[in-house]
């Protein structure tokens, strides 16, 4: 479990957090093997015994006062007694995983039998998209064969398909069977049979490890729908009385969801349900009217960057609580280039606890090793994470975006300033989602060791923290979690010889106890400032500001934090004053926060962050699915890797071997003034290795597989939970557009609302105007 803050110091009240004008809050990713300084937690047993505080509810930890008959909990100070069984239990504390660390992973008891306990079975089902291409097919196969071969013997596959009508494939006996149910036309229809009467759901799941070859078998099978099969939805054409229409997706997940869910509990305990898609539902239940994207939006006037990111019907978020109620985990795979509309349809993954995924062609989609990679590496399901801190500042909760906005007047013109308070934009996009009843209590249906999830805080008072207690902030995490388990993982008393070789389920608690220090003044809380994650928290408040009033509105609302940040920094180290107790201004303005280098890096950020497609119009050629991917992508990612995917870092080499320069600028004038003839340049999604074109013809090109770039290269890809794209380019022979394009400290920076500006000098100096013009 890794917990980073915005800040390493807390502010010590309100006024302190409001002057600082850095958001308060912290990133969290509970899966993680390790913490944020690569530490593993300590294993332990008898989660369900650990001693609860009886006001707050917080979980015992190494931060309490323990006597031999009681404790005091370090988030709230409630004097607790202890059981009989604690007693005797903490008589031993080197036997206790609570004693010994702040950082605890505890087995739970699982309710339920035996029987199911040790025979989990993962359920893996297919549903591939036949109103497609062969190109489509031909990749979607591959991606399916990776996924066998990633998959564990035991786990059970279903493969269906979706058109107009909906297969069921049989692949338990020698040939494979394959039986179809029409779709009805209408957007209100419902299938004419239950899928359990068309085939039962045993004989439709079959066993990875007897059946492989014949579930390849049945992929070869895989033909697109011809054009005399279907026609064009609306065309009025039948065949035997069945209105023909296209892509049938909607009514096929909420039938496949209800399909599982018959067995949830039963022969699985979550069920993932990949969905391949080349294109827009078009036909019944869930077809999603594509028409809204293009001209039309000018002739009525209306924004099509606020237009195109909510969701058109709310067919799938509706779907994604069927399948959550099911225990169904559903990934999205589009590949098209077409608007397709994910806007709509990301709630069915990302709510379930599933990834959206985009590839705009067949030719260099990494679809099959994103296959691989997603079922290679450990999930839990089932989660709920739990986040409590100390009484004097709570957890912010989740509003609408127009709670965030303030409207200050000033002399010329009104700035909308993003207020630092309490947001959630993963409970708007369903990464987690919080539970009916208690209080800051999060359920999370999917969770692999990337996932990453965000708070804010507030002060739950006006009184803030005591300067003269020895009493400190605190937080604890508490996340508990089930995962299937291998058999090679179980210990020799748990692996019976009627479970040998069998999966088992393990339900586990994870508890991680911070406390932290609080900043005496503002030059303390700057110098503890983690602008990674800062970046984060700002990301989702922007995109949330953009979802509910538009991109524009978005980047107005980033602009303006960095120019409010800058004067009460300015104002903090005392860099300007004020002429005669007039408005004029004397003293140098510092923009590039020279004296705190921990808040260097924000304006870079933030320029770089107005140059992402998240941020950028839909004039400028940012397709309206591609800005809902990198949404969805960019919420989940872990402070580090968001630093990348927003300003990637250019690395130069003076031979494949050796190392130039750990870092520069991203310019051309930084690529000129280093002198070196490689650069290696990583945007997390893709990765760029660039010769200059007076590069020493001598070097190899591309670099020799057993060089550090290459090592380099290849360890990066391995850490990241998408595989990024790899490019070669030779300056002065290939097309160097796509590493140029990255160059950005020297483009422009177009429709900030304000001023057009050019490259990062130019917004600095933007900056410094609108800083000058709100200070007056």
């Amino acid at each position: 479990m890794a917990v980073r803050a915005t800040v390493s110091r807390f502010p010590i009240d309100s006024d302190a957090q409001e002057a600082c004008g850095i958001p308060w809050g912290l990133t969290v990713t509970p899966f993680a093997a390790k913490d944020e300084n690569g530490q593993a937690p300590v294993y332990g047993s008898d989660g369900h015994l650990l001693p609860r505080c009886e006001n707050c509810y917080a979980y015992f930890n190494t931060y309490c006062e323990l006597d031999q008959w009681a404790w005091n909990c370090s988030l709230c100070g409630t004097l607790n007694g202890l059981s009989s069984e604690a007693i005797a239990r903490y008589s031993r504390p080197q036997s206790c995983a609570e004693m010994m660390s702040s950082f605890v992973d505890l087995e739970f008891p699982l309710e339920g039998s035996e029987e199911e306990i040790l025979h989990a079975r993962p359920v893996y089902v297919a549903a591939v998209d036949l109103s497609s291409s062969e190109e489509f097919l031909e990749l979607t196969k591959s991606a399916l064969q990776a996924a066998l071969e990633a998959l564990a013997p035991e786990s059970l596959f279903g493969l269906a398909t979706f058109s107009h009508k909906l297969g069921l494939y049989d692949v338990q006996g020698p040939i494979p069977v394959v039986k179809n149910v029409f779709i009805p036309q209408d957007a209100e229809g419902t299938l004419p049979i239950e899928l359990e009467d068309v085939m039962p759901l045993l004989q439709f799941l079959a066993p990875v490890d007897t059946c492989k070859d014949r579930i390849t078998s049945a992929l070869e099978t895989l033909r697109p729908t011809t054009s005399w099969e279907r026609t064009p939805p609306g065309t009025g054409q039948e065949l035997n009385g069945v209105l023909m229409g296209g892509r049938g997706f909607g009514m096929a997940m909420e039938a496949l969801c209800n399909y599982l869910g018959s067995e949830y509990g039963n022969t699985f305990a979550l069920a993932r349900v990949f969905a391949f898609l080349s294109g827009p539902p078009d036909h019944g239940p869930g077809q999603l009217d594509t028409r809204r994207y293009g001209e039309q939006y000018a002739s009525k006037g209306e924004d099509a960057d606020r237009a195109l990111l909510p969701e058109q019907t709310p067919f799938y978020k509706d779907l994604a609580a069927v399948a959550v109620q099911a225990g169904v985990c559903v990934d999205i795979f589009a590949v098209t280039n077409e608007y397709t509309d994910l806007a709509s349809l990301k709630f069915l993954s990302i709510e379930s606890g599933g990834s959206l995924f985009l590839y705009s062609n067949t030719d260099d989609s990494t679809l099959p090793q994103d296959m691989y990679r997603m079922l290679s590496r450990p999930y839990a399901f089932n989660c709920v994470l739990r986040l409590r801190t100390s009484t004097e500042f709570k957890p912010g909760h989740s509003v609408t975006a127009s709670y965030f906005f303030q409207i200050i007047l000033l002399r010329n013109f009104i700035y909308q300033f993003l207020l630092l308070t309490s947001f959630s934009l993963l409970l708007q996009y369903g990464h987690f989602f919080p539970d009916p009843q208690y209080e800051n209590v999060q359920h999370i249906i999917c969770c692999d060791s990337y996932a990453t999830y965000a708070y804010d805080f507030e002060f739950a008072n006006n009184v803030g923290f005591s300067r003269h207690s020895s009493e400190q902030p605190m937080v604890q995490i508490a996340f508990q979690y089930t995962v299937v388990v291998p058999p090679e993982e179980l210990p020799g008393s748990e692996l019976l010889s009627s479970s040998r070789g069998k999966h088992s389920i393990k339900r586990r608690l994870r508890i991680r106890t911070l406390q932290y220090g609080t900043a005496r003044n503002l030059n303390e809380l700057y110098d503890g400032v983690d602008p990674e994650v800062v970046l984060s928290l700002l990301v989702h408040k922007v995109i949330l500001a953009s979802l509910e009033e538009g991109v524009r509105e978005g980047r107005m609302l980033l602009h303006d934090w960095l120019v409010i940040l800058t004067s009460q920094y300015n104002e903090a180290f005392n860099l300007i004053q004020y002429k005669n107790g007039s408005s004029s201004i004397t003293g140098q303005l510092d923009v590039t926060f020279s004296q705190c280098p921990q808040l260097q890096p924000l304006p870079r950020l933030v320029f770089a962050l107005l140059r992402n497609p998240l941020l950028r119009f839909h004039e400028e050629g940012v397709h309206p699915d591609y800005r809902i991917y990198v949404q969805c992508l960019f919420s989940a990612l872990e402070p580090s890797s968001l630093h990348r995917a927003i300003y990637p870092v250019l690395t130069s080499y003076s031979t494949p071997d050796k190392q130039a320069y750990p870092r520069h600028s991203l310019s051309r004038a930084a690529l000129i003034t280093s002198g070196s003839p490689i650069f290696f340049l990583d945007a997390y999604t893709t990765l760029i290795v660039f010769y200059s074109s007076t590069a020493d013809p001598s070097l190899p090109f591309p670099p020799p597989h057993d060089c550090l770039l290459r090592s380099t290269i290849n360890k990066l890809k391995q850490e990241r939970c998408i595989t990024p794209k790899l490019i070669f380019i030779r300056g002065g022979q290939d097309d160097a557009s796509v590493f140029e394009n990255y160059l950005i400290e020297e483009q422009d920076v177009n429709g900030t609302g304000l001023t057009s500006v050019m490259g990062f000098v130019s917004f600095l100096e933007d900056i410094t105007q609108s800083v000058l013009e709100y200070m007056k």
